[in-house]
């Protein structure tokens, strides 16, 4: 017993202490520049690595991978500097010097994050934005893909298309959405209940860690390995790359969009379609996106119902099935398209069909003033309740809802399997999407207002206790209740927070807590835990 509350006593309150490279009689500039140069190799140039608001690209680099122009006002914080490496050792530097000069890490790979959360602080910060290293290596042979953190969907959807025309990965279908934030909290797209998640497919990553530390699969151990498979990468540390194994995918695919109104029975088409695509041909999957539409000639404010669908699979099939399964849609020959799996994302992207392929490289994104909310649906909406949809919907008249079906993959993967843990026994989730092209606050608090209350609207018929929130589609106005985001994972997130990072040295304004700032009770367990896992590592059988 000496031995294990020995053992608790360090856990509990040791600090590591690291070497310091920031002197106390200088600037905070002046010590970061000379850390910067004190760890980097003499031979690389400085000038294309670190940038402060006096460097004439500063401005560029920074709204580069805005997305959200809500925060890029003149009255929102700038990075003190940014950091754009140009290798791997780069982000061991940019780690040990922030973390040295007493500032904070912000991590951003695509700039899609809804709330900014990679470009923003309230306190001193240091951007390390992670485009430059973006390379790609797809080995058909061994049906992988070695993908680095700052490349975008997009890229590797057309490396892959080099390569093969029948294979293909498992994720988002914005094109210039970054890897390294996609993956990292769970990735998905339109094969999801075909194939899962992305992170169902990492075979290897790398990762800097608080120490600056470059690891692998290998040497980060299983427990840091699987947070970073749906826990957030910048909870942990740095994700640097992802090792990835690729699908098959049939050589021409399916694709149809068609809309519907009211007059063609919106409400019997949407209670219909909760129903049977759990069930469904798990090659298929059907988007549903409810629009509240103002008519030209201004009239009143309808609900448009898009139907989006792709079927691993050919037409014939497609129709055959779906006259089988979901007659009342009516889909027609003519509404299908036949093409290759790389077209149909540009189809997802909305694209026209004979765009080049290339446009997948395009970095360049419109942004917008935008805010997003998503929920998980257990039972299906009543026809009675979706008609009060649509009138919410109606009086609101901006916000939008996508529904995402899930069955298939999703339920054979168990929720522990990784630290995304909305899998089975939910039919489908809900993102909430509003945009505007006003700017000022004003015109944020109208329409994030908007949004709330429909999100508030839909409290009876979504998941709860708790209510469950998709970790890749950022809200703050949820807080820090994490276990929204990973139900029942949470506990073990905190754990190997707290042995990975216990200084809480990478954090935000959601991030995962280290053991330090959980409650007492909390702490003794975590100690307990901690312990356990000491005494394995050096044989003490003290249990």
């Amino acid at each position: 017993m000496i031995m294990v509350r020995l053992l608790f006593f360090l856990l509990l309150f040791y600090q590591p202490k690291f070497p310091t490279s920031c002197s106390q009689k200088t600037t905070t500039n002046e010590n970061f520049i000379h850390c910067f140069i004190k760890n980097t190799n003499p031979d690389d140039d400085l000038s294309h690595i670190v940038y402060t608001s006096t460097n004439s690209s500063y401005a560029s680099i920074l709204q580069a991978y805005i997305k959200n122009l809500r925060f890029n006002t003149p009255k929102t914080r700038k990075p003190e500097y940014i950091i754009t490496p140009l290798k791997k050792s780069h982000v061991s530097t940019a780690v040990l010097c922030t973390k040295s000069c007493g500032l904070s890490l912000r991590i951003r790979s695509g700039g899609h994050d809804f709330e900014g959360l990679s470009y923003i602080s309230d306190i001193p910060f240091v951007i390390l934005d992670m485009f430059n290293l973006r390379a790609i290596d797809v080995n058909i042979d061994k049906q992988t893909a070695y993908v680095e953190a700052g490349a975008i969907l997009g890229e590797l959807y057309y490396r892959i298309w080099e390569k093969s025309k029948v294979h293909g990965f498992p994720a988002g279908i914005c094109p210039t959405v970054g890897i390294g934030g996609h993956i990292s909290g769970g990735g998905y797209g339109n094969m999801i209940r075909k194939y899962g998640l992305s992170v169902d497919h990492i075979v290897d990553a790398e990762l800097v860690d608080v120490n600056g530390r470059i690891l692998d699969k290998s040497s980060m151990g299983e427990d840091l390995f699987w947070a970073i498979k749906g826990g957030g990468g910048a909870n942990f540390g740095v994700v640097l790359s992802y090792t990835l194994d690729l699908v098959y995918v049939p050589e021409r695919v399916t694709v149809f969009r068609v809309m519907r109104f009211a007059k063609d029975n919106v409400t019997k088409l949407v209670y219909k379609w909760q129903h049977i695509m759990e069930d469904i041909d798990e090659n298929l999957f059907i988007r549903v996106v409810l629009q509240p539409v103002t008519p030209k000639h201004n009239g009143p404010t309808a609900v448009r119902v898009t139907f989006i669908s792709l079927f691993l699979g050919g037409a014939e099939k497609l129709i055959s099935l779906m006259n089988s399964e979901f007659p009342e849609l009516g889909l027609q020959k003519s509404d299908c398209l036949e093409m290759s799996w790389a077209q149909s994302v540009l189809f997802w992207s909305n694209y026209e069909n004979e765009t080049a392929m290339n446009v997948l490289l395009n970095r360049t994104y419109n942004a917008a003033y935008s805010k997003r909310k998503s929920d998980y649906v257990t039972k299906p909406i009543s026809e009675n309740d979706l008609e009060l949809l649509w009138k919410k919907l109606t009086e609101l008249e901006k916000p939008g809802l996508v529904f995402n079906p899930y069955g298939g993959k999703m339920r054979e993967v168990s929720d522990l399997e990784t630290p995304f843990p909305h899998r089975n026994g939910n039919l489908y989730k809900i993102q909430y999407s509003i945009s505007w092209k006003e700017a000022g606050e004003n015109a944020d608090k109208k329409y994030i207002n908007k949004i709330r209350e429909l999100h508030d609207f839909m409290t009876p018929y979504v998941s709860n206790s708790p209510r469950r929130a998709y970790l890749n589609y950022r809200d703050v106005d949820i807080g820090v209740t994490h276990k929204k985001y990973f139900k029942g994972n949470f506990d073990k997130l905190v754990k190997i927070k707290s042995i990975v990072d216990a200084e809480n040295f990478f954090r935000n304004e959601q991030s995962i807590p280290a053991i330090k700032s959980a409650g007492k009770k909390q702490k003794m367990e975590y100690a307990i835990y901690f312990t356990k896992c000491l005494c394995l590592v050096l044989n003490l059988n003290l249990w």
